[in-house]
């Protein structure tokens, strides 16, 4: 089976419009940044935007390229890891963010404001080199 370009297409678009939009609070002083909610709050929101994304697109490809559907968000990363889709190492950070993704949606109350401007100042990189990995599939 092969992979859906408009699919793919639309998660990779999706992933650059919220890191795009979440790179302007990277260069903010973490805080600045942890004292202004409504800024987190949308901080937050576009990485759940763009991890989505990302997961969406592991989840496409998982099915559609290697016939597989893991039960986990972080599973997903790991098996195309594991497949050589993507570097193991690449791999392995997106687990980690797919696991962070969780604590987002299911612990909001619980999150590391911190946490989520290291994710931001070092980490929206790892987003978008799986974006172009998948990309190049097609």
């Amino acid at each position: 089976m092969t992979l859906n370009p408009d699919v793919v297409g639309a998660r990779c678009a999706d992933i650059e419009d919220a890191v795009g939009r979440l790179e302007r609070f990277g260069s903010m002083p973490v805080e600045e940044f942890r004292s202004n909610r409504d800024l987190t709050d949308a901080a937050c929101y576009r990485l759940l935007v763009a991890i989505g994304a990302a997961l969406g697109l592991c989840y496409h490809v998982s099915a559609k390229h290697l016939r597989k559907v893991p039960e986990q968000f972080a599973d997903c990363f790991r098996t195309l890891g594991e497949a050589g889709v993507v570097p193991a190492d690449l791999a392995e950070r997106l687990q980690a963010m797919a696991r962070f993704r969780n604590i987002l949606v299911h612990l909001y109350a619980k999150v590391d404001t911190a946490r989520v401007h290291e994710i931001i100042r070092n980490q929206l990189g790892d987003l978008r080199a799986f974006a172009s990995a998948i990309a190049r599939l097609l």
